[in-house]
Protein backbone atom coordinates (compact mmCIF):
# COMPACT_ATOMS: atom_id res chain seq x y z
CA UNK A 1 0.00 0.00 0.00
CA UNK A 2 1.66 3.49 -0.83
CA UNK A 3 1.86 5.92 1.42
CA UNK A 4 -1.58 8.00 0.44
CA UNK A 5 -3.67 5.57 0.64
CA UNK A 6 -1.82 4.10 3.58
CA UNK A 7 -2.58 7.62 5.02
CA UNK A 8 -6.37 7.53 3.89
CA UNK A 9 -6.52 4.67 5.49
CA UNK A 10 -4.96 5.82 8.80
CA UNK A 11 -7.28 8.95 8.62
CA UNK A 12 -10.52 6.62 8.96
CA UNK A 13 -9.64 3.68 11.37
CA UNK A 14 -7.33 4.44 15.09
CA UNK A 15 -5.03 1.40 15.78
CA UNK A 16 -5.85 -0.48 13.12
CA UNK A 17 -9.68 -0.53 14.31
CA UNK A 18 -13.10 1.03 12.70
CA UNK A 19 -16.33 1.72 13.49
CA UNK A 20 -17.88 3.20 10.16
CA UNK A 21 -21.47 4.18 10.59
CA UNK A 22 -23.59 3.06 7.30
CA UNK A 23 -26.12 5.56 6.17
CA UNK A 24 -26.41 5.05 2.12
CA UNK A 25 -29.78 2.99 2.64
CA UNK A 26 -31.29 5.50 0.43
CA UNK A 27 -29.89 4.64 -2.52
CA UNK A 28 -31.82 0.93 -2.70
CA UNK A 29 -34.38 1.35 0.20
CA UNK A 30 -35.57 5.17 -0.40
CA UNK A 31 -36.85 6.81 2.46
CA UNK A 32 -35.86 4.50 5.23
CA UNK A 33 -37.35 4.54 8.92
CA UNK A 34 -35.20 7.42 10.83
CA UNK A 35 -32.95 7.97 7.87
CA UNK A 36 -35.60 10.27 6.55
CA UNK A 37 -33.48 13.07 7.58
CA UNK A 38 -29.98 11.59 7.26
CA UNK A 39 -28.46 15.36 8.24
CA UNK A 40 -30.63 15.63 11.42
CA UNK A 41 -30.16 11.41 12.26
CA UNK A 42 -26.00 11.69 12.35
CA UNK A 43 -25.28 15.39 13.34
CA UNK A 44 -25.11 13.81 17.39
CA UNK A 45 -23.54 10.38 16.40
CA UNK A 46 -20.77 12.15 14.81
CA UNK A 47 -18.24 12.36 17.67
CA UNK A 48 -18.68 8.70 18.24
CA UNK A 49 -17.71 7.24 14.61
CA UNK A 50 -14.56 7.19 12.92
CA UNK A 51 -16.20 7.70 8.80
CA UNK A 52 -19.25 7.85 7.05
CA UNK A 53 -20.19 5.80 4.64
CA UNK A 54 -22.99 7.89 2.51
CA UNK A 55 -23.79 8.43 -1.16
CA UNK A 56 -22.88 11.76 -2.56
CA UNK A 57 -26.54 12.85 -2.66
CA UNK A 58 -26.70 12.70 1.06
CA UNK A 59 -23.19 13.63 1.62
CA UNK A 60 -23.94 16.84 -0.58
CA UNK A 61 -27.54 17.67 0.68
CA UNK A 62 -27.13 16.88 4.18
CA UNK A 63 -23.58 16.67 5.91
CA UNK A 64 -22.01 20.03 6.96
CA UNK A 65 -18.97 20.16 5.01
CA UNK A 66 -17.17 21.43 8.09
CA UNK A 67 -17.46 18.15 9.47
CA UNK A 68 -14.14 16.48 10.32
CA UNK A 69 -15.48 12.81 10.33
CA UNK A 70 -13.57 11.31 7.02
CA UNK A 71 -16.43 10.34 4.24
CA UNK A 72 -16.35 6.64 2.75
CA UNK A 73 -18.52 7.31 -0.62
CA UNK A 74 -20.71 4.70 -1.72
CA UNK A 75 -20.16 4.38 -5.67
CA UNK A 76 -22.66 2.01 -6.81
CA UNK A 77 -26.24 1.63 -7.08
CA UNK A 78 -29.01 1.53 -10.13
CA UNK A 79 -31.25 -1.10 -9.02
CA UNK A 80 -34.27 -0.49 -5.89
CA UNK A 81 -35.93 -2.63 -3.59
CA UNK A 82 -39.00 -3.05 -5.45
CA UNK A 83 -36.76 -3.71 -8.95
CA UNK A 84 -36.40 -7.36 -10.05
CA UNK A 85 -32.67 -7.89 -9.08
CA UNK A 86 -31.06 -5.64 -6.31
CA UNK A 87 -27.50 -7.28 -7.80
CA UNK A 88 -28.16 -5.49 -11.17
CA UNK A 89 -25.48 -2.17 -10.12
CA UNK A 90 -23.35 -0.20 -11.88
CA UNK A 91 -20.50 2.79 -10.47
CA UNK A 92 -22.37 5.51 -10.24
CA UNK A 93 -19.48 7.83 -9.14
CA UNK A 94 -16.51 9.14 -11.49
CA UNK A 95 -12.98 9.07 -9.90
CA UNK A 96 -13.12 12.94 -10.54
CA UNK A 97 -16.12 12.67 -8.45
CA UNK A 98 -14.61 11.07 -5.87
CA UNK A 99 -11.89 13.65 -5.86
CA UNK A 100 -13.53 16.68 -5.88
CA UNK A 101 -15.83 14.99 -2.53
CA UNK A 102 -12.34 14.84 -0.83
CA UNK A 103 -13.61 10.82 0.27
CA UNK A 104 -11.05 9.18 1.96
CA UNK A 105 -12.14 5.97 0.69
CA UNK A 106 -14.85 4.50 -1.60
CA UNK A 107 -17.41 1.54 -1.04
CA UNK A 108 -18.97 -0.48 -3.98
CA UNK A 109 -21.24 -4.06 -3.73
CA UNK A 110 -20.01 -7.45 -5.38
CA UNK A 111 -22.84 -9.98 -6.00
CA UNK A 112 -20.92 -13.43 -5.62
CA UNK A 113 -23.09 -16.21 -7.41
CA UNK A 114 -25.81 -13.57 -8.54
CA UNK A 115 -26.83 -13.22 -12.50
CA UNK A 116 -24.77 -10.38 -12.35
CA UNK A 117 -21.26 -11.59 -10.65
CA UNK A 118 -19.29 -10.81 -13.48
CA UNK A 119 -20.65 -7.78 -14.19
CA UNK A 120 -20.44 -5.92 -10.17
CA UNK A 121 -17.08 -8.41 -9.87
CA UNK A 122 -16.01 -5.82 -12.82
CA UNK A 123 -17.37 -2.83 -11.54
CA UNK A 124 -15.12 -3.68 -8.53
CA UNK A 125 -12.16 -4.17 -10.65
CA UNK A 126 -12.51 -0.75 -12.65
CA UNK A 127 -13.06 1.23 -9.54
CA UNK A 128 -10.13 -0.24 -8.54
CA UNK A 129 -8.18 0.87 -11.10
CA UNK A 130 -9.62 4.38 -11.44
CA UNK A 131 -8.97 4.63 -7.99
CA UNK A 132 -5.52 3.12 -7.60
CA UNK A 133 -3.65 5.89 -9.53
CA UNK A 134 -4.77 8.88 -6.61
CA UNK A 135 -3.94 6.29 -3.22
CA UNK A 136 -7.99 5.60 -2.85
CA UNK A 137 -8.52 2.87 -0.79
CA UNK A 138 -11.43 0.90 -2.34
CA UNK A 139 -13.98 -1.29 0.38
CA UNK A 140 -15.84 -4.20 -1.68
CA UNK A 141 -19.16 -5.07 0.26
CA UNK A 142 -19.78 -8.53 -0.11
CA UNK A 143 -23.79 -8.30 -0.42
CA UNK A 144 -26.50 -11.03 -0.84
CA UNK A 145 -29.27 -9.30 -1.88
CA UNK A 146 -32.61 -10.62 -0.43
CA UNK A 147 -31.02 -13.96 -0.47
CA UNK A 148 -29.92 -13.98 3.15
CA UNK A 149 -30.04 -17.95 3.72
CA UNK A 150 -25.73 -17.43 1.81
CA UNK A 151 -24.40 -15.99 5.00
CA UNK A 152 -22.69 -18.51 5.96
CA UNK A 153 -18.38 -18.99 6.53
CA UNK A 154 -18.25 -20.75 3.32
CA UNK A 155 -19.95 -18.68 0.89
CA UNK A 156 -18.75 -15.28 2.83
CA UNK A 157 -14.86 -16.85 2.65
CA UNK A 158 -15.14 -16.93 -1.02
CA UNK A 159 -16.60 -13.39 -1.85
CA UNK A 160 -14.23 -11.91 0.80
CA UNK A 161 -11.36 -13.77 -0.93
CA UNK A 162 -12.22 -12.71 -4.78
CA UNK A 163 -12.50 -9.48 -3.42
CA UNK A 164 -9.38 -9.17 -1.84
CA UNK A 165 -7.83 -10.98 -5.07
CA UNK A 166 -9.13 -8.40 -7.46
CA UNK A 167 -7.41 -6.04 -5.27
CA UNK A 168 -10.13 -4.25 -3.01
CA UNK A 169 -8.21 -2.55 0.08
CA UNK A 170 -10.82 -3.67 2.60
CA UNK A 171 -13.79 -6.29 3.05
CA UNK A 172 -17.24 -5.55 3.90
CA UNK A 173 -19.18 -8.35 5.12
CA UNK A 174 -21.75 -10.19 7.41
CA UNK A 175 -20.62 -11.74 10.65
CA UNK A 176 -21.21 -15.23 10.42
CA UNK A 177 -21.00 -18.46 12.64
CA UNK A 178 -17.00 -19.64 12.16
CA UNK A 179 -16.81 -16.14 11.28
CA UNK A 180 -12.56 -16.50 11.76
CA UNK A 181 -12.87 -19.00 8.47
CA UNK A 182 -13.67 -15.47 6.63
CA UNK A 183 -11.34 -13.50 8.06
CA UNK A 184 -8.18 -15.82 8.37
CA UNK A 185 -8.69 -16.75 4.71
CA UNK A 186 -9.00 -12.94 3.45
CA UNK A 187 -5.69 -10.93 3.32
CA UNK A 188 -7.24 -7.86 3.74
CA UNK A 189 -8.76 -6.31 6.54
CA UNK A 190 -12.51 -7.41 7.18
CA UNK A 191 -15.50 -5.08 8.45
CA UNK A 192 -18.38 -6.66 9.70
CA UNK A 193 -21.60 -5.52 8.54
CA UNK A 194 -24.65 -4.32 10.46
CA UNK A 195 -27.33 -6.81 8.41
CA UNK A 196 -31.35 -7.15 9.85
CA UNK A 197 -32.39 -4.38 12.51
CA UNK A 198 -31.07 -6.84 16.04
CA UNK A 199 -34.26 -7.19 18.99
CA UNK A 200 -31.68 -5.71 21.06
CA UNK A 201 -28.33 -3.95 21.27
CA UNK A 202 -26.89 -6.63 23.39
CA UNK A 203 -26.87 -9.32 20.87
CA UNK A 204 -24.88 -6.62 18.00
CA UNK A 205 -22.48 -5.60 20.96
CA UNK A 206 -22.04 -9.80 21.31
CA UNK A 207 -21.79 -10.10 17.12
CA UNK A 208 -19.63 -7.42 17.09
CA UNK A 209 -17.26 -8.62 19.73
CA UNK A 210 -17.13 -12.56 18.38
CA UNK A 211 -16.47 -11.00 15.16
CA UNK A 212 -13.33 -8.90 16.73
CA UNK A 213 -12.38 -11.63 18.42
CA UNK A 214 -12.22 -14.05 15.14
CA UNK A 215 -10.13 -11.60 13.25
CA UNK A 216 -12.48 -8.35 11.81
CA UNK A 217 -10.90 -4.90 12.47
CA UNK A 218 -14.34 -3.22 12.64
CA UNK A 219 -17.89 -2.25 11.78
CA UNK A 220 -19.25 -0.86 8.52
CA UNK A 221 -23.10 -0.55 10.35
CA UNK A 222 -26.20 1.64 10.21
CA UNK A 223 -29.48 0.51 11.42
CA UNK A 224 -28.43 -1.08 14.58
CA UNK A 225 -27.32 2.15 15.76
CA UNK A 226 -29.81 4.80 14.24
CA UNK A 227 -33.00 2.65 14.46
CA UNK A 228 -32.22 2.25 17.96
CA UNK A 229 -34.64 3.84 20.21
CA UNK A 230 -31.33 5.02 21.79
CA UNK A 231 -28.80 5.88 19.17
CA UNK A 232 -26.32 7.72 20.94
CA UNK A 233 -26.25 5.44 23.90
CA UNK A 234 -26.49 2.59 20.72
CA UNK A 235 -23.29 4.37 18.97
CA UNK A 236 -21.09 5.14 22.47
CA UNK A 237 -21.59 2.09 23.12
CA UNK A 238 -20.09 0.35 20.10
CA UNK A 239 -17.57 3.07 19.79
CA UNK A 240 -16.32 1.84 23.40
CA UNK A 241 -16.69 -2.04 22.07
CA UNK A 242 -14.27 -1.17 19.39
CA UNK A 243 -11.73 0.72 20.77
CA UNK A 244 -11.77 0.47 24.27
CA UNK A 245 -12.33 -2.86 24.13
CA UNK A 246 -15.24 -3.49 26.27
CA UNK A 247 -17.05 -6.55 26.08
CA UNK A 248 -20.69 -6.79 25.57
CA UNK A 249 -22.15 -7.02 29.06
CA UNK A 250 -19.61 -3.79 29.85
CA UNK A 251 -20.80 -1.52 26.48
CA UNK A 252 -24.48 -2.62 27.58
CA UNK A 253 -23.90 -1.16 30.69
CA UNK A 254 -22.82 1.75 29.40
CA UNK A 255 -25.85 1.73 26.70
CA UNK A 256 -27.67 1.61 29.85
CA UNK A 257 -26.04 4.37 31.56
CA UNK A 258 -26.21 6.47 28.53
CA UNK A 259 -29.67 6.12 28.71
CA UNK A 260 -31.00 6.62 31.85
CA UNK A 261 -29.40 9.61 31.96
CA UNK A 262 -31.77 10.93 29.31
CA UNK A 263 -29.19 12.40 26.61
CA UNK A 264 -29.69 9.39 24.30
CA UNK A 265 -32.43 10.26 22.13
CA UNK A 266 -32.46 11.55 18.60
Amino acid sequence: MDWGKQNRWAQITKNGRCFFLAMDHGYFLGPTRRLEKPGEMVTPLLPYVDALFVTRGVLRASIDPNTKVPIILRVSGGSSVIGADLSNETVTTSIDEVIRLNAAAVGLSVFVGSDYEFQTLSNLANLINACEPYGIPTMAVTAVGKELEKRDARYLALSCRIAAELGATAVKTYWCEDFHKVAENCPVPVVIAGGPKCDTILEVYEFVHDGLERGAVGVNLGRNVWQDEHPVAAARGLQALIHEKLTPAQANDLYQTIKNEGGATA
